[in-house]
């Protein structure tokens, strides 16, 4: 399915539109705005569409999706936001979580959540313009807002970082004093631990029975999308086994491959430059 450039072409496939009312509906249920006079002296962000095909670990189309963000780079710092930092796992951490897991010989899991950045509480009002293409006919001059970050704010991943990591600290997970997008929790001689990058969240115990507990923990919070056992992360391919986990990125060497039209290209053993002649080393000299 093509992507639409522009919300014209896009309101005018019915697929798209389903997306969009998707999206719309996710902001009701999560309380994440009002719609309200515009204030006079404020200023009111812009906002459009950005639309995605999603793909398996594949490359395959499994479906479309529509998000709604606001043109942060509006926004004026000290106005409309101050901090902005939110810490992310680093993929040097993601492989000592997974080399501490196949030590420990315990499956890793992941799953996440769906629009993230609509559970962040806000610390200052801030208004947005209607969506584009869905503005309400009987108060076109009137704007939303915000109760919740939305995506392309400046301080929505600081927002929804406070969220989660608040909850998890009330749940009983420590915090790493390291590496801060780490929790960990001990059960009796059980560990469960977690690692978090924005809205995807890997975990695994060394009781597999904790796992499931930490996943209806999470689901009765936030809106979740179970993945199951680790596969794929920030570009890695996994391939958890009795033997061990073994990391790839094959599907990144085949989309360079592919970036650069080599994906056509003759396999050789040894790969070297073309027209390169070498000389028989009848002595064995080098």
């Amino acid at each position: 399915m093509t992507e639409p450039k522009t919300i014209h072409t896009a309101l005018k496939d019915p697929d798209w539109v389903k997306a969009m009312q998707e999206e719309l509906a996710e902001f009701e249920r999560n309380d994440v705005w009002n719609l309200v006079p515009t204030p006079p002296d404020v200023t009111v962000i812009g906002s459009r569409w950005v639309f995605r095909n999603k793909t398996d670990d594949q490359g395959v189309v499994c479906r479309n999706k529509a998000r709604l963000v606001v043109k942060g780079y509006s926004q004026q710092e000290g106005i409309d936001y101050d901090e902005t930092y939110a810490p992310v796992a680093r993929i040097e951490a993601i492989r000592i979580f997974l080399a501490y897991a196949a030590h420990k010989n315990f499956k890793v899991f992941q799953m996440d959540v769906k629009c993230a950045f609509l559970h962040g509480e806000l610390d200052r009002d801030v208004y947005i313009q209607q969506p584009p293409g869905f503005e309400d006919p009987k108060f076109p001059h009137h704007s939303f807002k915000l109760q919740k970050a939305v995506y392309g704010l400046k301080q929505a991943p600081r927002a929804w970082y406070a969220t989660l990591s608040t909850f998890l600290e009330e749940s009983g997970f420590k915090r790493g004093s390291i590496d801060q997008t780490l929790f960990r929790k001990i059960f009796n001689k059980h560990l469960l631990i977690v690692q978090i990058y924005v809205d995807d969240i890997i975990f695994g115990s060394t009781d597999e029975s904790l796992s499931v507990k930490f996943a209806d923990l999470m689901k009765s919070k936030f809106e979740m999308s179970m993945i199951g056992e680790m596969t794929t992360f920030l570009g890695l391919q996994i391939k958890q086994s009795t033997d061990g986990i073994f990391i790839n990125q094959e599907n990144y060497v085949k989309n360079l491959l592919t970036r650069f039209s080599m994906d056509k290209s003759n396999t050789a053993k040894t790969p070297m430059a073309f027209g390169y002649k070498i000389d028989a080393d009848l002595n064995q000299t080098r």
